[in-house]
């Protein structure tokens, strides 16, 4: 299939060829009929693509402080590589279509194939010929409404809350500041819910357009005074009862033009994005009440409520995003709101990029922009899930003889760390063949497929596990897949690297033991990337011996978690030690080359945090402080360990020091901080070439694996746990 995409380093924007979505439980697969570019959110995206590597930093100074940041505890090498992987790939654009359900996915049984429905989200509702949207995420559209008009559901959803926010009621007067798409239906809600309305904006094309809708009057911003002349007559001097900001910029205007609209203790609902430097004083003696509208509605940035379908109780949360989408609908089915005088032109899907490139010079003056999609055959064959490079190899059949010079490797999922800590490494091994690709959304499995050379991408999974030429499958997927698919690859016969962990519980852990024993393979990897590193390698050989009996202590300064972060559905994919903590077990179990045997845990003073002794079989011990609340500018990890008259420091993977006898010797990371990946893809891959041993025997991995369950069992027993 056909999907727009953008490369945001570039600025480049095309129309690529893309692996169809296949549909998934909980949503439905979508052919798109039409979808409406978003001229400012979207135009917005575009323009700062064109940008130099300043201009996007003057744009955007939230990301420049986040990257500072990583800089101080990463250093300036490893944050680097991870940006440039960002930046240098195709993101998509889109999030407001209309189209016809073709697959319906278990828990999506309310809709039905042949339907005709309006879809939203910039990670669903995208310019492509299809594409799989969750059920909060997707409104049937009723009867008599046209595709076109439905495709504005999104937009209009966003306008819909914004007017909420500012609970207004019938009789009441409002200004709108910015007179935009989002203005435009604003001015058409206010109107529907007899709201007198007054709109302000510098074009004067788009004043009219809202006095045709309905707004009382509108005008410039430079010629304020007459706006407000208008709004005295029909406020009796009082002013509006609310003022919605939906334009954009840098200017601190809207702001200061929304002090002079508004009455006394008038509402002020921001739905753009704009500057926003209130004026204190003059917003003090009115005591305006300054909201801000969240996209869509209630429901908005809950992968809960998004992505796995669980809605709020009408009884609690009435208007949700999806009721939203359907309130909108069903105006427009009722002939109570028209979006029809808005659409400026409609156009093929081919010629998308072109279409952006005019409204981003101007050549292209408009509100509403529609692509219309091309109707395929009734007897064409479904969309191709799979996509294979031009002139790629021939893939590499697997045979059972040893010492070969090339395996075929295959990856499920290829997200931000796969592609920025393990494929660039695998992709430089001339003994590994990237082969094949698959990843739910269709453009990261693109992304991998055009940075890395694999010969196929897909968005099926099932078409890696059965694919015969492979040797090697990685499992690079959320964390409470990694089990089940770990499992099923091992019943392939084939390698298998899976990102930590392993395993969320005791129940799965056991599971996979049992594969392995039924199987007879046990070539499994999990990503315990730390004990591979150099400065860590450097430092036990110089501990020496005593490394067996001595007493290690490793600091995690994780920091908080961001708010949209999947690792606080701790429900479905585990506590974020249970995600992580392997890592730091696995070496403390590496360096005193002993499994664990028994574990205590307590919680800090942060959500989050977790503080756990470890015995080793051994008799050596350990412990792990993984905190949340720490400085983000603070090293991220520091190893110490003592014993047998000897003591080293590892800081953070950029230097490493040994205390014997009178002597220090100390080493520096080269080239900048490395964990151990690079060292990690090379021993995999030799094992898989040669037949030789896993680098970490299963039994290790298992007992690593278990070990970071007990850490939570202890959490909730609040006592000692054997593993």
């Amino acid at each position: 299939m056909k999907q727009i995409a953008q490369n945001y380093k570039s600025g480049e924007l095309t129309v690529l060829d893309v692996p169809a979505p296949v549909c998934r439980p909980g949503g439905v697969l979508v052919r798109s009929l039409y979808s409406l570019i978003s001229t400012g959110t979207e135009m917005m995206k575009v323009t700062e693509a064109s940008m130099s590597m300043v201009g996007m930093a003057r744009a955007r100074p939230d990301q420049v402080k986040k990257v500072i940041d990583q800089v101080q505890q990463q250093g300036f090498v490893t944050t680097y590589k991870k940006v440039m992987n960002k930046l240098d790939s195709y993101t998509p654009l889109g999030y407001s279509l209309c189209g016809v359900v073709t697959e319906v996915g278990k828990g999506a049984e309310e809709f039905k194939v042949g339907q005709l429905v309006a879809c939203a989200g910039n990670d669903q509702a995208l310019h492509a010929e299809y594409n799989w949207v969750p059920v909060n995420l997707c409104a049937k559209v009723p009867d008599g409404v046209a595709p076109e008009h439905a495709a504005f559901a999104t937009v209009a959803a966003i306008s819909m809350h914004g007017v909420r926010r500012a609970e207004v009621q019938l009789g009441e007067t409002a200004a709108v500041i910015g007179l935009g798409l989002i203005g435009q239906l604003v001015i058409r809600l206010l109107v529907a819910a007899g709201v007198q309305a007054i709109g302000i904006d510098p074009v004067p094309d788009r004043c009219r357009l809202a006095e045709k809708a309905g707004a009382v009057a509108a005008g410039a911003p430079d010629d304020l005074d007459t706006v407000l002349a208008e709004l005295a007559k029909i406020t009796s001097g009082r002013g509006a009862d609310h003022v919605f900001l939906s334009a954009g910029g840098n200017s601190n205007g809207p702001v200061e033009a929304a002090v002079k609209l508004a009455r006394d203790r008038a509402r002020i609902v921001d739905i753009g994005k704009m500057k926003l430097d209130l004026p204190w004083n003059a917003y003090y003696e009115k005591e305006l009440d300054v909201r801000f509208s969240r996209s869509y509605g209630p429901g908005r940035y809950d992968t809960r409520y998004e992505l796995e379908g669980i809605d709020y109780p009408a009884g609690y949360v009435r208007w949700t995003e999806k009721r939203n989408l359907e309130s909108f609908l069903d105006l427009v089915a009722r002939n109570e709101l028209d979006v029809a005088t808005l659409i400026d032109g409609v156009f093929p899907f081919d010629e998308a990029a072109k279409v952006y490139g005019d409204l981003k010079d101007g050549t292209l003056k408009a509100i509403g922009v529609l692509l219309e999609y091309p109707v395929p055959a009734e007897d064409a064959p479904p969309p191709a899930t799979k996509t294979v490079l031009p002139g790629a190899k021939t893939p590499y059949v697997r045979t059972n003889e040893k010492g070969r010079q090339r395996i075929a490797v295959g990856f499920v999922g290829a997200g931000s760390y796969a592609s920025s800590m393990l494929l660039p490494h695998l992709a430089k091994l001339p003994a590994a063949d990237l082969a094949h690709v698959a990843t739910t959304k269709s453009l990261s499995a693109v992304n991998a497929q055009k940075k890395f050379g694999f010969s196929t991408a897909s968005t099926d999974a099932d078409s890696v596990f059965e694919d015969e030429s492979l040797d090697a499958i990685f499992i690079v997927t959320r964390h409470a897949t990694h089990a089940k698919l770990v499992c099923r690859a091992l019943a392939t016969g084939k390698a298998v690297f899976v990102e930590k962990p392993l395993a969320l519980t005791r129940e799965e852990a056991d599971q996979i033991a049992e594969a392995i024993a039924t199987t007879g393979n046990d070539r499994l990897m999990v990503g315990f990337n730390r004990r591979f590193a150099p400065l860590l390698g450097s430092m036990r050989k110089g501990f020496g011996a005593a490394a067996a009996t001595a007493s290690t202590r490793y600091l995690v300064n994780a920091g908080p978690l961001a708010k949209d972060s999947w690792y606080l559905n701790e429900e479905a994919e585990g506590s974020r030690f249970t995600g992580e903590g392997g890592h730091f077990i696995d070496t403390l179990s590496w360096w005193a080359d002993s499994p664990v045997e028994e574990v205590y845990a307590v919680r800090g003073p942060e959500k989050g945090d977790v503080q756990a002794t470890f015995l080793f079989a051994n008799g050596a011990s350990g412990t792990i402080a993984y905190l949340t609340g720490g400085n983000a500018r603070f090293p991220k990890e520091t190893m110490d360990a003592t014993g047998g008259g000897r003591s080293a420091r590892l800081d953070n993977f950029r230097s490493a020091s040994v205390w014997s006898g009178r002597g220090k010797s100390a080493t520096k990371a080269r080239g900048g901080q490395d964990k151990g990946q690079r060292s990690e893809m090379e021993a995999f891959v030799e094992a898989v070439r040669t037949g030789g041993p896993m680098p970490i025997s299963a039994d290790s991995l298992l007992a690593t694996t278990r070990a970071t369950i007990a850490v939570g069992e202890s959490l909730l027993s609040g006592r000692p746990e054997r593993v």
